[in-house]
C-alpha cells in the first residue's frame, strides 16, 4: 500500500474511509453501531421503494 511507503496518493483518502465504514458496519460488539447502521440501511430501503413505486411500467409512455 502506498501508505505504507509513507506517500500518500490521492485515492488512499477514498480507501482509508472505505476500510473504516467496512469496519464500522461489521463491529459485532457495539449495539449502537450496529443499531444505527440498521436504521440507516432500513431508511435506504424505504426511500427506494417509496421512489420506485411511483413508476407505472404498463403506461403508455408520451411521444417526444
Amino acid at each position: 500500500m502506498s501508505a505504507a511507503n509513507g506517500k500518500k496518493g490521492p485515492s488512499s483518502g477514498v480507501v482509508e474511509w472505505v476500510g473504516s465504514a467496512f469496519r464500522f458496519a461489521t463491529d459485532r460488539n457495539d449495539f449502537r453501531r450496529n443499531l444505527l447502521v440498521n436504521l440507516g440501511l432500513f431508511a435506504a430501503g424505504v426511500w427506494v421503494a417509496r421512489n420506485l413505486s411511483d413508476f407505472d411500467l404498463m403506461a403508455p409512455q408520451p411521444i417526444t
